[in-house]
């Protein structure tokens, strides 16, 4: 008789990459570090288990996006008062915030439960330039294919 393989906190070990963004596309770029930060790249994942890596991302102020996205892309919120939403254009997120554009992107393909949230807040971590302070962790270098503009 066979039997689904459960990861169990002892069989998990987490890694440590980090990525240069420049230059990629924002969606991609996203994609792969949303399946990294699940742990969908590893053969024991566990959907119920945080079996993820960690996710170092340089040069978040160089990312870029295809098509007419950069003039169409809005980011909203809401304050909370009736008739008080927010749109802020990619283009201005970008210049005052880069790490939340990518931050954004990466939430929006991660589960919208509490392992989700978690998983956002703990392994990802954005930096709009090319330094970051989590030398001690020895992070591998990760890369992606770029896409080329239609």
């Amino acid at each position: 008789m066979r039997t689904t393989y459960t990861a169990t906190p002892a069989d998990i070990e987490h890694k440590w990459f980090v990525v240069d963004a420049e230059g990629m596309v924002l969606g991609r770029l996203a994609t792969e570090i949303a399946r990294i930060i699940r742990g969908k790249h590893k053969a024991m994942f566990t959907p119920h288990m945080d079996t993820g890596d960690n996710v170092i991302v340089i040069n978040a102020s160089k990312v870029r996006v295809t098509g007419r996205k950069a003039e169409q892309k809005n980011y909203f919120r809401h304050t909370g008062y009736m008739g008080h939403e927010m749109y802020t254009p990619f283009a201005s997120m970008l210049a005052k915030h880069p790490e939340r554009v990518i931050e954004k992107a990466v939430h929006g393909m991660l589960p919208k439960t509490a392992l989700g949230r978690q998983k956002l807040r703990l392994k990802l971590r954005v930096y709009a330039g090319a330094t970051h302070p989590h030398g001690a962790q020895q992070p591998e270098s990760l890369t992606f294919p770029k896409a080329e503009a239609k």
